[in-house]
């Protein structure tokens, strides 16, 4: 069994584990201003995926594209386009 993602690293996603490619996080972690992000494009987030964030990830967390769309780890492989 897979151990559950880790909430104090932003940079994967609290429910999959996946990398959340946030470009504020890496640009806080190079010390530079946050570029656009891809989520700031996205009509709107999950609510049920939000619901799902664990506790301590809330507000330090970001959520990769798949979970913010809504998606489980069934629903998509992880190689699809």
């Amino acid at each position: 069994m897979p151990c559950p993602p880790d909430p104090a690293d932003a940079r994967h996603c609290p429910l999959c584990g996946a990398p959340s490619l946030c470009a504020a996080e890496v640009a806080r972690a190079a010390g530079t201003a946050p570029p656009d992000c891809w989520c700031f494009h996205l009509p709107a987030v999950d609510a049920a995926a939000l619901a799902r964030i664990p506790a301590a990830a809330r507000g330090r967390a970001c959520l990769c594209a798949r979970c913010a769309a809504g998606a489980s780890m069934i629903d998509v492989p992880l190689n699809s386009p």
